[in-house]
């Protein structure tokens, strides 16, 4: 018998690069709880990174994973299709945003959902570069590392990255940059570094994610479907942690009345089951040739199965407006805080996809604080993840389906971190 402990186990057997936020050894989960090795019982607002928004094990989607399971596990599409994938390439060709037609490819991660967007954008415009932002996150493989604007931990020690890659500002005005100024350097890029003839994409994450959970501007995200239409760029939307009802609509960019020419997917698509897709205009889908785009596991069947429940319960229990109510119920207990917790700088956040943001006085990220927050509320029983260039931010990832007694209960924690880390202070 193996007298180590767990966490012991782990450091032997795994590479210390897999890095771990906590030391919980999950047993089970259900909804919006996990149960430790020991028994222990935590609130989930990480949500596995965004991945359950219809939460752990939703009854539903296990009822189409064991049906799945019981018919075939893997016969890859691309060899033996099957009419499921077809039918949810269907309905997501029909709640991408977008008035025109489209086509679906479907593959198992974030970061290949990435890379072939990228693909499909260099094969459709005959054009090599891809202008990303500061602080975006889309993916550890080397084209993503290459996109993501966050030095440390992604790109540390991993040589060159790929070329013809370039990035700008991203809006934030509680750091100073306006869009008018992350436009303004856009032109400078043109002007100084690459020929907007030569660019094949713009990519944006709608709200940025492990960046720090900023919302795009309505008027910066029209002003950039303006400037790709004027220079035939195709636009990109990064929707891997902003879709599938999140943000309080199925997609991010649904915010805005604007269509990307080409939109990413993944995470909570299929409820905990891995699957990514890529959803744009048909004709710049059919770029690539037949076998330029696919994967041994793109559009494997359970996670396909998973995805029509997902979708299914979206629709059916209204998670979209559960999570503007959510949202506005965290927001609002968060802004009471604000006189006993001085740290807070800013709460924001659309729908269920909330921050709150920690300074100091004269306006320095305060990483030790968030991360004091973080390490409190675990000891309470709540799991909480932080993010941002500076790592002074924490983000809510709840599942939307979560129960409103423990809903509550969760925000009783929170409240009594924030104010137990700034006694500290």
């Amino acid at each position: 018998m193996n007298m180590m402990s767990l966490a012991d186990r782990k450091d032997a057997a795994i590479a210390r690069g897999v890095g771990m936020v906590t030391q919980i050894f999950a047993a089970r989960a259900e909804n919006a709880e996990i149960w430790d090795k020991e028994g222990r019982r935590y609130i989930d607002f990480a949500a596995g990174i965004a991945v359950l928004n219809t939460g752990h094990r939703h009854p539903r989607v296990i009822a189409a994973v064991k049906d799945q399971l019981d018919r075939f596990t893997h016969t890859c599409h691309q060899v033996v299709p099957y009419e499921t994938y077809v039918h949810l390439a269907e309905r997501l060709n029909r709640i991408v945003p977008g008035n025109f037609e489209k086509k679906t490819i479907f593959v198992t991660t974030g970061a290949e959902a990435v890379e072939n967007a990228v693909k499909i954008a260099r094969a459709a415009t005959g054009r090599s570069a891809v202008i990303a932002f500061s602080g975006g996150f889309h993916g550890r493989t080397f084209m993503g590392m290459a996109l993501t604007g966050k030095v440390a931990p992604y790109k540390l020690g991993f040589g060159a990255m790929p070329g013809d890659v370039f990035h700008v500002p991203f809006p934030v005005e509680l750091h100073g940059v306006t869009p008018e100024q992350s436009l303004a350097a856009l032109n400078k890029l043109f002007a100084a570094d690459v020929d907007p003839q030569r660019v094949a994409a713009i990519i944006l994450e709608p709200v940025q994610g492990e960046g720090g959970f900023y919302p795009a501007p309505t008027g910066f995200v029209r002003a950039l479907r303006a400037l790709c239409d004027r220079h035939g760029i195709l636009l990109i939307a990064d929707e891997v942690q902003t879709g599938f009802a999140r943000t309080g609509k199925m997609f991010a960019m649904d915010h805005h009345d604007v269509a990307a020419d080409l939109t990413t997917m993944a995470k909570s698509l299929a409820g905990g089951f891995p699957l990514a897709a890529v959803t744009g205009r048909a004709d710049i889908m059919d770029a690539p040739g037949p076998g330029g785009l696919g994967g041994t596991y793109g559009g494997n069947p359970i996670g396909i199965a998973a995805a029509h429940a997902v979708l299914d319960v979206i629709l059916e229990e209204g998670l979209c407006e559960r999570a503007n109510r959510l949202g506005a119920l965290l927001k609002q207990r968060l802004a009471s805080l604000r006189n006993r917790v001085p740290e807070i700088a800013d709460i924001r956040g659309p729908g269920f996809m909330n921050a709150v943001e920690f300074n100091s006085d004269s306006g320095q990220p305060r990483a030790d604080f968030a991360n004091r927050v973080r390490r409190i509320a675990l000891e309470k029983g709540l799991i909480l993840l932080t993010c941002g260039v500076h790592g002074n931010v924490i983000r809510f990832l709840s599942p939307i389906t979560i129960q409103d007694t423990i809903f509550n209960e969760a925000l009783d924690i929170l409240e009594a971190a924030l104010v137990e880390a700034s006694r500290v202070n």
